[in-house]
């Protein structure tokens, strides 16, 4: 385990929310193809392009680490179930015209990680830290306020999320190889899935195109790249600090909505994302204070 450095997990925070942030480009790109296809080829592309990442970049003794300590390799199962679980609620929210609450599960995520942090890590606050939570809690109950019911979606999202990133801030297995082994573990459902759909993969499926094969065959990095940034920020930065960074992905997707897509932005949902980035705001003035202090 190496020692904190806040610089740099500042530095893969932001980059892992920023390619998030993003991922509306991508999936603009192959929307034709079915939301189930691309998550098998996420996991299909992920293990390819994490084991040859892995074979550059070398971390020695890595497996025979994980090995000798089986209970390293059950956390790494109990962390890839939940990060498929995420993924196949977010697949179903999107299938079933949920996306509303699945936007809202990742603005609820963050709040959860600050819990999480104070409750299980034993992380505290402080002031101002505490004020940007109570501005981005106001911004969220707006919007599960606008939902009008429970919404499941979002908290399973947020949930499952959450407790991937606590389980992965534990873990003492690196960054690389836990996501390796991870995304290796999910293989097999992948395969399964192919053989209950063995049209899935051929020309009447995803490889309709040549342009799509390509885009799907870069699901591998577009996936693994942010979750290997993630992972490493968790291990530099206090877990309520790496949740409310998590605010910049939502944001960057709103704004590619509204001035790409054309999508309308109600003043209800201004004025909750009002809240949201004041609260952001806060947060890292006072992480840019701390940080002076200690430099």
């Amino acid at each position: 385990m190496h020692a904190a450095n806040p610089r740099r997990g500042y530095i893969l925070g932001l980059s892992a929310y920023i390619i998030w942030g993003l991922f509306p480009l991508y999936f603009k790109a192959i929307q034709s193809v079915p939301a189930v296809e691309i998550i098998v080829h996420r996991v299909l592309w992920s293990a390819l392009f994490g084991s040859l990442l892995l074979l550059v970049w070398k971390h020695p003794g890595w497996w025979r680490e994980l090995r000798d300590n089986p209970r390293r390799l059950a956390i790494l199962a109990l962390s890839g179930t939940l990060i498929a679980g995420n993924w196949l609620t977010y697949v179903w929210s999107v299938n079933n015209g949920r996306m509303l609450e699945a936007s809202l599960g990742y603005y609820i995520n963050p709040l959860i990680n600050v819990l999480l942090g104070m409750l299980i890590l034993g992380e505290r606050l402080r002031r101002l830290q505490w004020l940007a939570v109570a501005m981005a809690a106001v911004g969220v109950a707006q919007q599960v306020w606008q939902v009008g019911s429970l919404p499941w979606v979002s908290l399973v999202l947020a949930l499952s999320f959450g407790f991937y990133g606590l389980i992965r801030k534990q873990a003492p297995v690196a960054a690389l190889p836990g996501l390796v082994v991870e995304t290796w573990m999910l293989v097999p459902l992948a395969i399964g899935w192919l053989l209950l759909h063995p049209t899935a993969m051929s020309a009447q499926g995803a490889f309709y195109t040549n342009s799509e094969a390509l885009w799907l065959m870069a699901a591998g990095p577009v996936t693994l790249i942010p979750l290997v940034c993630f992972n490493a920020a968790a291990r530099h930065l206090p877990y309520t600090t790496l949740g409310f960074l998590q605010y910049l992905a939502p944001t960057l997707v709103l704004l590619q909505a509204v001035l790409l897509f054309d999508e309308h932005l109600s003043p209800s949902t201004l004025v909750a994302f009002m809240f949201i980035w004041a609260g952001l705001a806060v947060y890292s003035v006072d992480a840019w204070w701390n940080l002076r202090k200690r430099s």
